[in-house]
């Protein structure tokens, strides 16, 4: 039985993934878990003037919020996210980036892009066709 488009694309995924984890922890002791957790506060606190929370993290991730929570203590203590208590009360927590958080974010988006564009121009495939067709792509799933 030939592959489907859809299986396909997960194991794209899963193996983009993983050359991403490989390449960041080589290069910025960084796990591309952790990584995507940083740079989701960041896309989070530029897509909305409203305070980005653990919950907003943990549903832009598809995480638990226990997850999310763990992820964020270990990066707070590595000095990459400021956590705070929302002066609203209860459990909220506020995340924002340190200023060696966003430049993290920044290095590591930078070196993942250029790797990419590497592996799509490697590939014969037009970046700008691939890039266009992905975010039809996305757009229509998040409509969805």
């Amino acid at each position: 039985m030939p592959e489907t488009l859809s299986f396909e694309l997960h194991t794209l995924t899963a193996r983009l993934d993983r050359a991403a984890d490989r390449i960041l922890r080589t290069e910025h002791g960084l796990s591309y878990r952790r990584f995507r957790t940083l740079l989701s506060v960041h896309l989070l606190s530029a897509e909305s003037p409203k305070v980005v929370t653990q919950r907003a993290v943990a549903e832009e991730l598809g995480i638990s919020e226990p997850s999310a929570s763990r992820m964020t203590g270990v990066l707070a203590t590595a000095g990459l996210l400021d956590v705070h208590q929302d002066p609203s009360g209860g459990n909220r927590k506020r995340l924002r980036l340190t200023p060696a958080g966003a430049d993290l974010v920044d290095r590591c988006r930078t070196l993942l892009e250029k790797r990419f564009v590497d592996v799509v121009r490697r590939s014969g495939v037009s970046y700008a066709d691939y890039a266009r067709d992905t975010r039809r792509l996305l757009a229509t799933l998040g409509a969805s």
